[in-house]
């Protein structure tokens, strides 16, 4: 049966790939996007599917729309993009989420909140568990964010207890792939358009600090499957769980962009995590996930979509 999704944040890097993977699948996808990170490039192919709408609107206003199912993505995910306006930030995951609540509630849907693995902040425990409750600064530059998105999780739980509303937590780990924004200050695109670009590859401290990459179709296939999965709610981690050093990721990149950048060091930034990995026997138990892409498989991809932009 086709069902009716909303997807908030849909113009987005992720939001896009999950419009084009379900509307494969034979649904009728309303994306909601107010285009402060999301652009219409993303969604450009998608706009001739009759099965295909789009609405320019921001959440942190009330919205009434029939859905069966909401995934609400909606909301900067780069520390560039997220510190560029903290109130907005945290409104978005604040007001927003309760308003996408409210329709969930209204229209008896299905509701997947797209957390973050930013929820452990700098995690004491390695890998991070679902049942770990984090390392967070609350009054950090981030914290618009990392609370946020911890807010976020809290009203999605009391809306299902006190309201049944059927709700879905996806705690997402470092994504990359195509349609990632050239200037979102994240480290993939940052390290890519640098080494294409034959400028300084750019690394936030020694480059010790680790992270776990995980390609954008692996994610897009662990929400359709936490939102397919019934009598579960999370939250539940999905990503990548191998993991790399930051120096040893630079490496990787400037190889196979076959680039002649040097490598330098800048100050870390504040609030930092300096380990990152999902522990994700959960999402294997429950969803059967299991990411597919390779690192490499998934960086040549990526690095041939910078390319392209960027007219290389």
């Amino acid at each position: 049966m086709a069902k009716t999704i909303l997807i908030t944040g849909g113009a987005g890097f992720i939001g896009s790939h999950l419009s084009e993977k379900l509307l494969n699948e034979g649904n009728h996808v309303i994306c909601l996007d107010n285009f402060f990170t999301g652009s219409k490039k993303n969604i450009e192919h998608l706009l001739d599917n009759k099965k295909f709408e789009l609405i320019r609107h921001d959440i942190v206003e009330p919205v009434l729309i029939e859905a069966d199912e909401i995934y609400n993505l909606a909301c900067p995910a780069s520390p560039v993009h997220y510190q560029y306006n903290a109130i907005k930030t945290i409104k978005t995951n604040v007001l927003g989420v309760t308003n996408m609540l409210g329709l969930a509630k209204r229209a008896k849907a299905k509701i997947l909140q797209a957390s973050t693995s930013e929820v452990y902040g700098d995690p004491l425990v390695h890998p991070q568990r679902e049942d770990y409750w984090g390392n967070v600064n609350t009054i950090g530059i981030r914290s618009c964010y990392d609370e946020g998105k911890r807010v976020a999780e809290t009203l999605m739980m009391d809306y299902h207890r006190q309201h049944n509303v059927d709700i879905k937590i996806i705690r997402i780990f470092n994504t990359y792939g195509p349609r990632m924004a050239q200037n979102d200050g994240r480290v993939v695109s940052n390290f890519i358009v640098q080494a294409l670009k034959g400028e300084d590859i750019t690394i936030y401290g020694d480059g010790s600090q680790t992270r776990s990459f995980c390609y954008v179709d692996d994610l897009v296939r662990g929400m359709i499957s936490l939102m397919n999965k019934e009598n579960f709610t999370g939250p539940v981690n999905a990503g990548n769980d191998a993991e790399y050093t930051i120096l040893q990721f630079a490496g990787m990149i400037k190889e196979l962009t076959n680039s002649g950048s040097k490598i330098v060091h800048r100050p870390l930034p504040s609030d930092d995590p300096c380990k990152r990995r999902p522990d994700l026997t959960l999402a294997k138990k429950e969803l059967n996930y299991e990411p597919a892409v390779q690192i490499r498989e998934g960086l040549m991809k990526t690095i041939e979509y910078f390319k392209s932009i960027m007219q290389l």
